[in-house]
């Protein structure tokens, strides 16, 4: 199942409405949606470098309004329609470990871990700051700079490099953007420790 959602995803870069469909799989992918917007997000920014950039501030842009929805989702709904998603995907036993012991610093590092290299999946994490009530204008903020981070170096690369680096960011994106997020956690902890 998982390829063909996969595949079907890939098939939208090509369509008149791409930029509709990357808006729309970057916000579903933020709350309730299996597959990254990478998947369509790559394609497009090759086949069109010159509108990277603007694929890049859509993408960052819809899957911020979709990561509120997921706080929405945590914050209001929890029980009703958050807890029902997590158990589809089988993501319900991880949240409810995070729910349980996850603490203020430790949430700011996940929405910037999840929002730049999916660890854990951004859906856990948008609903899990709307399940501890995460104030809203800071987990906003938090996803713009991991969200837009993420989606602007890719577009950055693309760009810079084309076709010939596509293959080593699908095969490496993830370790990229989880190095990127290991060295910001390293620059958190050290503030901290040097704050007091």
């Amino acid at each position: 199942m998982l390829r063909k959602l996969y595949a079907w995803t890939l098939s939208l870069a090509g369509r008149k409405a791409a930029e509709v469909w990357l808006a729309l799989i970057a916000f579903v992918e933020s709350s309730v949606f299996l597959v990254p917007a990478d998947v369509l997000f790559l394609p497009m920014a090759l086949a069109r470098p010159e509108r990277a950039y603007r694929y890049a501030l859509i993408a960052t842009t819809a899957s911020v309004a979709g990561g509120i929805a997921g706080w929405f989702l945590g914050y209001y709904a929890y029980e009703t329609l958050a807890k029902p998603v997590l158990a589809f995907y089988g993501k319900l036993e991880t949240f409810e470990t995070l729910k349980s012991h996850v603490t203020e610093g430790q949430l700011n590092l996940l929405l910037v871990t999840s929002g730049l290299a999916h660890l854990p999946p951004i859906k856990v994490v948008t609903i899990l700051a709307g399940v501890v009530r995460v104030e809203l204008w800071h987990f906003v903020l938090s996803a713009i700079v991991a969200r837009g981070l993420r989606f602007y170096l890719l577009a950055f690369l693309l760009r810079r490099y084309g076709a010939p680096i596509q293959a080593f960011i699908e095969k490496r994106l993830g370790l990229i953007l989880a190095g990127v997020a290991v060295g910001l956690v390293a620059l958190y902890v050290a503030y901290r420790v040097l704050a007091g």
